[in-house]
């Protein structure tokens, strides 16, 4: 497969913002090149799956979605935005072709592993300019090891609707592919909230809303979560804490397998986190690895709140604030500005991709451990329908 070429350097040129709340303003964003493509993907069905106990393994396949790009582009730098039972991303032209053959492994694999049905289709920029959408990006420095792709324009949310609606589909690849998800894991354990509850938040603009008006709504929701205790992060100093055999066995088996023994896998993911829970749990370091620096990596670089035409985020969140930002929201969503849903739970999830335990660019996609994101959408299509 084709690597990634330097077609990203529109990414890596991108500036850093540091401040979550200047994403509310749409100047922070910078359209995509011509030629460029939009690959969105999702489960069909996640919320009765999510009902049906299978929150961390809806997670871990839309997780495996970014995984699989990232590995199948030799580890370049693109943007992506992680969505609870999906993901989107965007790549230079000349990854387009490869990047759709991975969509149709994803979907393959999804189906023979796990027996999810998962959506995945592509749009090339200049479809998404023709239906009169934009698609903008800016980059978030979550910490000194990532940074995050924001998303604005509302051309990635027309994408997933024409997803939705057949459009585009990446073809099924043979049976028996596999997809390349190396560093893909869900070790840790969840976090349970300390303030009251996990909340998980989606906002999204009406189509006919004014986007300076959603911006001045979305700046006053920052505004509000940036008064919680740590921006209301829902992942404590220091990492989740690990425990063994580690919560996410089965399914880091499933993903990291690759054609071999189930069996097998989990008897070496077992050996494996032991050796990795005896270092976390006494400090020591080994070489070049610090487990407590990188326990500290974990929560600082957890992608916990997102702009993807709209905003996503997983808070640690007190009774007073949940009721204030449902107050603010109704009165848009009255006023015809947006739509929302926010659901509570009480804890808080994570599924990783780590290319390097020595160093500090590990990803950690965070979500509410009961459906999260996926049950907070569902009350927005309830509305709707």
């Amino acid at each position: 497969m084709d690597k990634l070429s330097s077609d990203t350097g529109f990414y890596n040129g991108l500036p850093l913002i540091d401040r979550f709340g200047d994403l509310t303003d749409a100047s922070s964003y910078a359209p995509l090149p011509d030629g460029w493509v939009i690959g969105t993907a999702d489960i069909v069905g996640s919320t009765r799956h999510i009902a049906e106990g299978r929150y961390k393994m809806v997670n871990l396949v839309g997780a495996a979605v970014i995984s699989s790009q990232i590995n199948a582009g030799g580890g370049q730098s693109f943007p992506f935005v992680f969505g609870g039972d999906g993901a989107s991303f965007a790549v230079p032209p000349d990854f387009a072709a490869t990047s759709r053959e991975v969509l149709g492994v994803m979907r393959r694999w999804a189906d023979e592993e796990f027996a999810l049905e998962l959506r995945a289709a592509q749009f090339p920029i200049a479809e998404v300019r023709d239906a009169g959408h934009e698609v903008g990006v800016a980059r978030y420095q979550a910490s000194t090891g990532v940074d995050y792709a924001m998303f604005g324009g509302g051309g990635l949310s027309w994408a997933e609707a024409r997803m939705k609606q057949g459009a585009n589909a990446a073809p099924l690849a043979e049976p028996g592919a596999l997809p390349d998800l190396t560093g893909l894991s869900c070790r840790w354990n969840n976090a349970p909230a300390h303030n009251g509850t996990i909340l998980s938040v989606v906002i999204q603009p009406r189509p006919d809303a004014a986007p300076e008006v959603f911006s001045g709504v979305t700046s006053r929701i920052v505004a509000v979560v940036e008064t919680l205790s740590r921006g209301g992060h829902p992942l404590p100093p220091g990492g989740p804490g690990v425990r063994w055999p580690p919560p996410g066995l089965t399914l880091e088996a499933h993903a990291s397998r690759a054609g071999r023994s189930l069996l097998r896998r989990k008897a070496e993911l077992l050996v494996g986190n032991l050796i990795a829970w005896f270092f976390f749990k006494s400090g020591m370091k080994a070489g070049e690895f610090d487990p407590v620096h990188y326990a500290d990596m974990v929560t600082n670089n957890a992608d916990f709140r997102k702009f993807d035409d709209g905003l996503k985020m997983t808070l640690d969140c007190d009774a007073a604030t949940v009721q204030t930002l449902r107050q603010i929201l109704e009165e848009a969503e009255g006023n015809g500005i947006l739509r929302f849903g926010l659901f509570e739970q009480d804890e808080a999830m994570t599924t990783c991709f780590v290319p390097s335990v020595v160093r500090d660019d590990h990803i950690h996609l965070v979500d509410g451990a009961s459906g999260g994101y996926a049950r907070a959408a569902e009350q927005i299509k309830s509305a709707i329908s």
